[in-house]
């Protein structure tokens, strides 16, 4: 049997998460599906919780972090805008594990991260459309429509793909929407 990492669990968790919410990160499935034992998460973490936090907190890195960091990549705002949305709409998995977390919205691990990364992902598009020329109380505005056009958009795409068909169309039509000066 192969020694397991932290990385491993945390990754195996996250795709739990994704797959069946909050309640399928459990110690004893976790070690069915990493063919581990469940001394080997308790040599990682001390419990359940910890497990869960480290997990939510990678997935944070990963799908908010890592995410801010390729958009600046780009140079100009409205491409940065563009890829943003492409980039987070383009797989419904990626936001399987955000509306796990909505729907766990109250759990105590849960709350905190997720107010954070909504916080975060909010202030960087504030941010891009103060850049695109937006007063900042007006850009506050877009930033939260565009946030709520996302997560929207990932419900959707979560529950009746067939309705989002033609997305790059779809993301044109958002950004017109949102970048739209009347």
């Amino acid at each position: 049997m192969a020694r397991r990492t932290r990385d491993d669990w945390t990754g195996v968790a996250l795709r739990a998460l994704a797959e069946g919410g909050v309640a399928a990160v459990a110690v004893e499935p976790l070690a069915a599906r990493l063919g581990a034992t469940k001394g080997s998460a308790y040599w990682h973490f001390p419990n359940r919780e910890a497990l869960l936090t480290a997990t939510l907190e990678r997935w944070e890195r990963e799908h908010t972090e890592a995410v801010i960091e390729l958009v600046e990549s780009v140079s100009e705002p409205l491409e940065r805008l563009r890829l943003l949305f492409g980039t987070v709409l383009e797989d419904v998995r990626h936001s399987a594990v955000e509306l796990a977390m909505l729907a766990a919205k109250d759990d105590p691990a849960v709350a905190p991260v997720l107010a954070r990364v909504t916080g975060r992902r909010i202030g960087y598009l504030e941010e891009m459309f103060t850049l695109l020329g937006f007063e900042p109380d007006v850009a506050h505005r877009r930033a939260v429509l565009a946030y709520s056009v996302y997560l929207g958009q990932a419900q959707l795409l979560a529950s009746s793909p067939g309705l989002v068909a033609g997305r790059r169309a779809l993301l044109e039509e958002t950004l017109r929407v949102v970048l739209s000066r009347g």
